[in-house]
């Protein structure tokens, strides 16, 4: 045997070592690997721990049922946002019928968001792949699960809400990537565009962000006008469009415009409310900031033209720029993955700093890293917290919910659950006190796992009335309104939701007036109900607004938690 063949099967092992150490430094294996670790958990039937607010996903489910009868986001019903997340979920729907609701709401913009990151990801790695993978490393982990970077319970979960505010996070992040690092013009047109378009579709609030950032490209330099102006023609023409080809844009804006009719208030209170709760990014950001206004101070930037355009296109213009402009998208944002756009210019300030020879180097790369960990550190933390504290949770015992239902929580507070909708049904009149009071029966009732269980379990308990109440009455009920910040039974029921009514009713925000068509529409559903588990100062709100609708029909107790009004 000679030396070549004892070297063999040695070499083989070396071989698959390279070649897997190769593929991992490519932005397409990971991106590859992300689809197939979604499509399976897509598939899969799972539980997942429940946690504040989770109701929110619930508006999903009304707007895909909505749309899978045919109607159209703004133009048949009324929505807080941008229709496109909506379309994106109910696309994973038809693809995954069996999948969790949270996970259908997290990854509806999967199939625009994966594709953009990897046109964005391919020409970096051709100069760089650590660069690259530093890019969409981060981007992935914060895509692949839904979880906020702040929560006022205490209680580890899986947050039910934020999504589109996340979606609109995950855009801006690839955003300013775009604008720093793409090189190739023709691309960085592409991206801008296929961009600004989906955050125009999926939040307002995201496309005015974005186009704080593309203007800012246009005053550093990293976008000439005439390319911003093409990118914009293509958003145009993409929107004329759609809209000659649905009426759908025309729509929105109406729904926007209603929007910013209902919600006034100081922006000022806002800012510093994102500051107070963001601080542990803010705080260190605006030291970084100084620290690089100094070491541009000390190179000694002449005062002139040059020397201002030079400012705005370092590292320390970005920065503040996209300070600014993340913290306006977070003054109207309630649950967010806040300030990950920050990333792509923190990742060039480090690369600048740590070939410097500087006094301040130590000082930059500190904070740098300060304003950046936080952000990974939480959302690692918070992720692991909601699956290692799954494994000593309870199966909430609501089978008639679908995938709605595949939740888990504490045993002691399923127990509470339990408990509470039974003590709600028999102490109806503490709780109308309450209400006369104007006071929730808990400062954050949404955002306490256990109501969002009691929650589920008020809406199992409608289920099973209403099918009794059909069973013994020998009628089906063609469709419901539900007087509460979400619906669910047209869903779970299978019905058509009526026309013209907004979904995710939340009193003078989300309730514009009621229209005739409104009225017309609701009196051909048969049945709307009213929940009672607890009566909240909302819920009268909600019932308030849609009395008119209720007049002249006949109440019927369906169940402890539940009237019903029947139109006869």
């Amino acid at each position: 045997m000679s030396v070549g063949d004892l070297g063999a099967p040695v070499a083989a092992p070396q071989r698959l070592a390279a070649r897997l150490t190769c593929l991992a430094g490519m932005p397409a294996f990971w991106i590859t690997a992300f689809v197939l670790a979604a499509a399976a958990a897509l598939s899969l039937p799972l539980r997942l721990p429940l946690g504040p607010n989770a109701w929110d996903t619930a508006v999903y489910l009304d707007a895909m049922q909505r749309i899978r009868m045919g109607q159209v986001p703004s133009l048949d019903f009324f929505a807080p946002v941008g229709p496109l997340g909506y379309y994106g979920a109910a696309l994973l729907d038809g693809l995954f019928p069996r999948a969790q609701p949270m996970l259908l709401a997290n990854w509806a913009l999967l199939p625009v968001l994966l594709p953009l990151a990897a046109l964005l990801c391919a020409p970096v790695a051709a100069r760089s792949r650590p660069m690259a993978l530093a890019l969409l490393l981060p981007f992935l982990l914060f895509a692949s699960l839904p979880i906020n970077l702040h929560g006022l319970y205490p209680m580890p979960g899986f947050d039910g809400y934020g999504h589109y505010n996340r979606h609109v996070a995950l855009l801006l992040y690839l955003l300013i990537a775009t604008l720093l690092v793409v090189q190739d013009r023709r691309l960085t047109i592409g991206l801008v565009a296929a961009l600004m378009l989906t955050l125009f579709l999926v939040k307002i609030t995201g496309a005015v962000t974005g186009a704080m950032l593309v203007g800012y490209a246009l005053l550093s330099g990293r976008m000439r006008l005439r390319d911003a102006t093409i990118a914009a023609a293509l958003v145009l023409a993409a929107l004329g469009l759609l809209d000659l080809a649905t009426g759908l844009v025309r729509a929105y804006i109406a729904d926007i415009l209603a929007l910013l009719s209902l919600n006034t208030g100081a922006l000022l209170p806002r800012f510093l409310t994102v500051a107070s709760v963001k601080f542990n990014v803010v705080g260190p950001c605006l030291l970084l900031l100084g620290a690089l206004a100094l070491a541009t101070w000390r190179e000694g930037l002449p005062l002139s033209l040059e020397g201002l355009r030079k400012l705005r296109a370092s590292n320390l213009g970005w920065l503040a720029a996209a300070l600014v402009a993340l913290t306006f998208f977070e003054t109207q944002n309630t649950g967010s993955l806040e300030y990950i756009g920050l990333w792509p210019i923190l990742l060039l300030i480090l690369l600048d700093w740590r070939e410097r020879r500087d006094a301040l180097k130590p000082l930059v790369l500190v904070l740098a890293l300060a304003t950046a960990l936080p952000s990974m550190v939480i959302f690692v933390e918070r992720s692991a917290r909601a699956m290692l504290g799954a494994a000593g949770h309870v199966a909430l015992d609501a089978p008639e919910l679908g995938p709605l239902g595949r939740v888990s929580l504490k045993p002691d507070m399923a127990t509470r659950a339990a408990g509470m909708l039974e003590h709600y049904a028999t102490q109806q009149a503490s709780y109308r006190d309450l209400a006369r009071r104007d006071l929730p029966p808990s400062y954050i009732l949404y955002s306490e796992i256990d109501y969002q269980a009691t929650w589920l379990l008020e809406v199992r308990q409608g289920v099973d009335a209403i099918r009794a109440w059909e069973a013994v009455n020998g009628r089906k009920l063609n469709g419901f309104l539900t007087l509460d910040f979400v619906d669910p039974f047209n869903r779970l029921l299978d019905r058509a939701p009526p026309r013209h009514v907004p979904i995710g009713m939340d009193p003078g925000r989300s309730t514009p007036a009621l229209a005739r068509e409104t009225l017309a529409e609701l009196a051909r559903t048969d049945a709307i109900l009213a929940p009672k588990c607890p009566p909240t100062t909302a819920r009268d709100a909600i019932f308030a607004h849609f009395e008119e609708a209720t007049r002249g029909r006949s109440v019927v107790a369906l169940s402890p938690c539940w009237d019903m009004y029947l139109k006869g």
